[in-house]
Order: structure tokens, then sequence, then C-alpha cells
């Protein structure tokens, strides 16, 4: 319940994008996106982690397999929304973002970060 009202909030109060196949650059900013590609962690070795590619370009990962995103298609509706980014980072080093994902087919909302390792990370 408390992730709806999370997603619910972001997607009302947030700055929605206009163009929809863009990445969310700052914290509360929101887009429409779709998904690409729904995978694994580690390419093709299952039971390693959840792993998304969106039509925008952005990649979620997780550790853990995820249900939530596991029953998700390509081609799934999706509103991505930033709601972390780390600081004091090295210079070019973006990793760790967090994004906020609703999945309008399936109504699963799930929180991953764009990459295995925070940045300034192995």
């Amino acid at each position: 319940m408390k992730a709806k009202l999370l997603a619910l909030a972001l997607v009302l109060n947030a700055t929605a994008a206009s163009a929809g196949e863009r990445i969310p650059l700052q914290r509360g900013e929101c887009v429409q996106t779709k998904i690409e590609q729904v995978t694994t962690r580690l390419d093709k070795t299952p039971g390693s982690g959840t792993a998304l590619i969106f039509t925008n370009g952005l990649y979620q990962v997780s550790y853990e397999q995820l249900p939530q995103v596991d029953r998700s298609r390509p081609g799934d509706p999706v509103t991505l929304c930033l709601i972390s980014i780390p600081s004091n980072c090295p210079p070019g080093d973006d990793r760790g973002r967090v994004y906020h994902a609703i999945n309008h087919r399936t109504h699963a909302v799930w929180e991953l970060p764009d990459s295995e390792h925070m940045c300034g990370g192995a």
C-alpha cells in the first residue's frame, strides 16, 4: 500500500516530462516509456536477479528475482520517476540513481537502481 501511495504522489506531484522517450534527470521528475526487454541480471543465467531495459534507454537491475518485474512484457507502458540521486560521486560517475516504476498493464510497482553498484563503487 505504501508503494502505491508513493507512486500516486510521484505521478500527481512530480513534474511530468512532456517528451516520453527520455530519462528523468531531476529528483521527482517522471516520464512515460515502455519496456523493451525483461531479462536476468547476468545474461541467460536464471536466478541471478532481475534486469529491465526500457525503450528510452534506461536500465534497472536487482540482485533479487522480483516477481512484479518478471510479470512485465516488452511493450508494457511504464511511468518512471527518479526518486534518488547519490551524492559525492566522482566526476562522470552517474551510477546508483534509483527509479520508481509503475507498469500500467500489470499495475505492479517497484524501485530499482540503474546499476549494480553505487557511484564510486566496483
